[in-house]
C-alpha cells in the first residue's frame, strides 16, 4: 500500500531486477547498482525513472542525475537504522531534489511525521494497515523546534515573532 501526501494511491512504479528487461510501459524502479551500470541507456530512455538507494549508499551518488529521476526510494532495513533520514534531507536540502522521495522497508507510524519533515512524501505501508491512523500521524505535532527544508517555522522563530506569526 502506498501513502502519498496523506492519501492512499496506486503505485505507478514497476520494480525491476538488476538483470530483468525494462518494461515497455510504466515507470521502472531500478537499484542503484543497475543505475550505475546502465546509466547512459537509462538516461536516454523516454519516460519516468526511479532508483532504490540503499541506506548505506552516499546520496551524492545520484546528485548529478536528479534532473532525470522522478522517484528515489530510500530504504529503512530495520526500525533502528535512521540513515535514510539523513539521505532524504541531503537529497532535498543540499541537492534540491523535487521528485518523489519514498520510504520503504521498516516504516513506522511513530516516525512518519519526522520522515515527512525530512523530505519524504510517499511511504510504503504493509497491507492491512489502518490508513486513518497513518494519516493522523502526519498531523499529530504542529510546532517543531528543529528547522528543516519542509518550510515549517521553528518554535523559536514563532516565539520571537509573537502571536501574529503563530496564526499564519
Amino acid at each position: 500500500m502506498l501513502l502519498k501526501h496523506g492519501a492512499v494511491v496506486a503505485d505507478p512504479w514497476v520494480a525491476v531486477g538488476d538483470d530483468d528487461a525494462l518494461p515497455e510501459a510504466g515507470a521502472p524502479l531500478v537499484s542503484l547498482a543497475r543505475w550505475q551500470r546502465d546509466r547512459a541507456a537509462l538516461r536516454a530512455r523516454n519516460g519516468a525513472l526511479g532508483v532504490r538507494l540503499p541506506n548505506a549508499a552516499d546520496a551524492a551518488a545520484l546528485a548529478g542525475d536528479l534532473d532525470r529521476l522522478g522517484l528515489i526510494a530510500l530504504e529503512f532495513p530495520k526500525f533502528s537504522d535512521g540513515r535514510a533520514f539523513s539521505q532524504a534531507r541531503q537529497l532535498r536540502e543540499r541537492y534540491g531534489f523535487t521528485g518523489e522521495l519514498r520510504a520503504t522497508g521498516q516504516v513506522l507510524r511513530d516516525q512518519l511525521l519526522f520522515m515527512a519533515r525530512c523530505g519524504f512524501d510517499a511511504f510504503e505501508l504493509a497491507k492491512g494497515e489502518p490508513v486513518a491512523a497513518w494519516q493522523q500521524a502526519l498531523a499529530e505535532i504542529t510546532v517543531f523546534y528543529q528547522p528543516t527544508g519542509d518550510g515549517r517555522v521553528p518554535a523559536a522563530v514563532l516565539r520571537r515573532a509573537g502571536p501574529v506569526a503563530q496564526v499564519a
